[in-house]
């Protein structure tokens, strides 16, 4: 494969985990790039010791979302043409990197899945998170006419000239809800492949009221449908019947 392609981590105050995950993914890919999103502990310290990675920093924290848009734009103006995205806090395997670069080459996202297969080990899912991913997922479906089973997922890969079409403005969490509506919107190929459900930090803050669970459910159905608005103002329709290409699942994969 001669393709250039990019691993990318979103990092934020991920000092205990840093290190030994990067050691991990330089196992895999190429060429990495670390996001510090204005981390508060040592974190920016330790990715400014390596010399093995690159690293873009963040004055401030600005969120998940615009921690990958930094990484889309990077891996864009650097000539990539994927970019795979995982988290530093242990909760992805490095070693499943290579099986997302090589399913993108029939699709322009390939978005793991920890609910498509299960896994020796698996975790418990916190039960609040689980019900959320599940109703925000049916509405993507019924809206898109899409089969995904795990909306929110964070491994993923991406090609490059798909990205380029992309218009990312939320900056927080809720950012692969407006991602999903443009690429269907945009008529992408999507594949799903299964990854082991991995939970590691269970308390995790989503930001002041968002740690409710109604009010970030709300909220997320708000942020889905400004999205799909935003694209129709720009000319974009919604799929009327289901694709015949552009989602697939690969359930049965390793």
């Amino acid at each position: 494969m001669n393709q250039r392609w990019l691993a990318a981590l979103p990092v934020y105050n991920e000092a205990p985990f840093v290190n030994q995950v990067l050691d991990e993914v330089l196992k895999y890919a190429p060429d990495v790039l670390a996001v510090n999103d204005g981390s508060k502990d040592a974190t920016g310290e330790l990715l400014d010791r390596r010399g093995d990675i690159a690293v873009l920093h963040h004055e401030q924290n600005r969120g998940y979302g615009a921690a990958l848009k930094t990484a889309f734009q990077y891996a864009i103006d650097e000539g990539y043409e994927i970019v795979v995205t995982l988290d530093c806090d242990g909760q992805h395997q490095p070693m499943r990197i290579p099986r997302f670069v090589s399913a993108c080459q029939n699709a322009d996202i390939v978005s793991g899945s920890r609910y498509l297969k299960k896994y020796d080990g698996d975790s418990v899912p916190p039960a609040q998170r689980l019900f959320i991913n599940k109703q925000v997922t049916k509405t993507i479906n019924d809206l898109f006419h899409w089969n995904l089973t795990d909306t929110f997922c964070g491994f993923k890969a991406y090609r490059t000239s798909a990205l380029a079409q992309l218009q990312i403005t939320v900056e927080g969490y809720a950012m692969p809800l407006e991602l999903w509506a443009q690429a269907a919107m945009l008529e992408m190929r999507i594949i799903e492949i299964p990854v082991p459900l991995i939970y590691l930090d269970e308390s995790r803050s989503f930001g002041g009221a968002l740690d409710d669970g109604s009010v970030r459910l709300a909220y997320y159905n708000q942020v889905i449908e400004q999205s799909i608005q935003a694209m129709l103002d720009r000319g974009y329709k919604l799929p009327s019947t289901p694709p015949s290409t552009s989602m697939q699942r690969c359930g049965e994969c390793p």
